[in-house]
């Protein structure tokens, strides 16, 4: 294959300092300033790279990467993006792409990303070409950031999508290992089918295996009839194991089991059944000291994790809190009925200082309530309570009245904002709780 490398971009300016760069490197370069200019050319100039921007007038990059994927064989495309979101990052890599770069693009990154690309076609480890799949539903929940470290998130949901691997995501508690789970379930080829969340420490071993493998007719104290387990019902979805690590040693094995022989026994029966289901787990126990200790098995720890997705917690990236809380304020705002519009900048200021040990869910839970005691359409720093809010603050309103008041806005945000079900919580109507919030 050849060293050539086509780059797409409407930006002539970015297009020059690309050419420059990588011409200086010895790759021979055209560059074109849309997708429809791209395509004319490829042929005529055989690159063994495209380098393409995604928001174009016309054809989009990723339109531009279908077109190649499905018509060159060998071409490997690198996508790059200044509106960078898991969405475009996931297709990006669901299709075929080579990387995903977001804007503005350092040279000597690109250089060093075409130089990789074109080493690993002489090696035959390139991504092979071939058919993508394009019928995958859109997931349900929504990850936010452009942080290094979510950017890899975002590329690997999109290579998960073409395989069924066993996946183990680790995190603190917060950082939306569930909704990664789910994004690799509805981008996957098996999106139609069932995707199964359970908690693994909220229940005992009899009823984690009653709900995993199921249960013959009188197999425990209240088993009157027999039931099929997640793991039959689910067919080729996806089971997702929510803090595998509190697991006893005694499910792990019969875990290991089923991840190596895809068979199993209901609770009580002696009848074998097999599953298709995919398995994700995940933690926020450090894994490898459970290993130590005794209390987690090795050889189900690497069973497990085949892929493992590291999910960093909030506080290491801070740039992505604004973004963050932004998408999330929209989402509040619908559920809460609340016209809140904007975070101000001391708010702002506030949020990127926090350190967020709840990560994302506390984030979430903080805007939730600002929004619901904000009387205008901006959230303030005084609409803010970070950190452990049951001490006595100087400003405190400790009145009765007051304590009232906070009872009233706690029950609220239980209730995501919703009025009447809080309304109902407290025995009261939905025009004395309005009564509470003006006073």
């Amino acid at each position: 294959m050849s060293q050539r490398i086509l780059v797409v971009d409407d930006d002539t300016d970015a297009l020059e300092v690309y050419k420059t760069r990588l011409s200086h490197a010895g790759f021979e370069v055209e560059t074109a300033e849309s997708a429809e200019k791209a395509l004319s050319r490829v042929k005529a100039f055989d690159p063994g790279l495209i380098v393409t921007d995604v928001r174009m007038s016309g054809m989009t990059g990723l339109e531009l990467l279908e077109k190649i994927r499905g018509a060159m064989k060998g071409v490997e495309v690198v996508v790059m993006t200044g509106h960078d979101d898991m969405e475009t990052a996931v297709t990006a890599m669901k299709s075929g792409a080579f990387d995903f770069l977001v804007k503005p693009v350092d040279p000597k990154v690109l250089q060093g990303l075409a130089e990789r690309c074109f080493r690993e076609q002489a090696l035959g480890e390139g991504a092979p070409a071939g058919d993508t799949q394009e019928d995958a539903a859109l997931p349900r929940g929504r990850l936010v950031g452009r942080d290094p470290r979510m950017i890899e998130i975002y590329k690997t949901i999109g290579s998960l999508a073409r395989n069924r691997a066993t996946v183990l995501i680790r995190g603190e508690t917060g950082t939306g290992k569930e909704v990664i789970a789910r994004a690799i379930h509805e981008h996957s080829a098996c999106s139609a089918e069932p995707f199964i969340a359970v908690n693994c420490s909220a229940l005992t071993d009899t009823l984690l295996e009653s709900e995993l493998f199921g249960h013959v007719k009188g197999a425990f104290t209240g088993a009157v009839g027999g039931r099929k387990g997640y793991f039959e019902l689910a067919g080729k979805g996806t089971i997702f194991l929510d803090e595998i690590g509190d697991t006893s040693p005694e499910f792990q094995t019969k875990l290991l089991r089923v991840l190596q022989e895809r068979r199993f026994y209901p609770v009580g029966g002696e009848e074998l059944r097999t599953t298709e289901a995919r398995v994700i787990a995940a933690t926020h126990q450090p894994m490898e000291d459970l290993i130590t200790e005794g209390r987690f098995r090795e050889d189900l720890y690497f069973r497990l994790k085949v892929v493992e997705v590291c999910v960093p917690p909030l506080r290491e990236r801070p740039g992505d809190v604004e973004i963050m809380a932004h998408a999330l304020l929209g989402r509040i705002r619908q559920e809460t009925h609340r016209d809140v519009r904007r975070i101000s900048d001391d708010a702002m200021a506030l949020l990127q200082s926090y350190a967020w040990p709840g990560n994302v869910r506390e984030l979430e839970n903080a805007l939730m309530r600002a929004a619901i005691v904000a009387r205008g359409t901006v959230i303030g720093p005084d609409h803010l309570i970070l950190g452990d809010a049951t001490g006595v603050r100087g400003d405190e309103d400790l009145s009765l009245a007051g304590a009232t008041r906070a009872h009233v806005v706690k029950v609220l945000t239980r209730f995501g904002g919703d009025e009447e079900a809080a309304a109902e919580a407290l025995g009261i109507t939905k025009k004395e709780l309005a009564g509470y919030q003006r006073d």
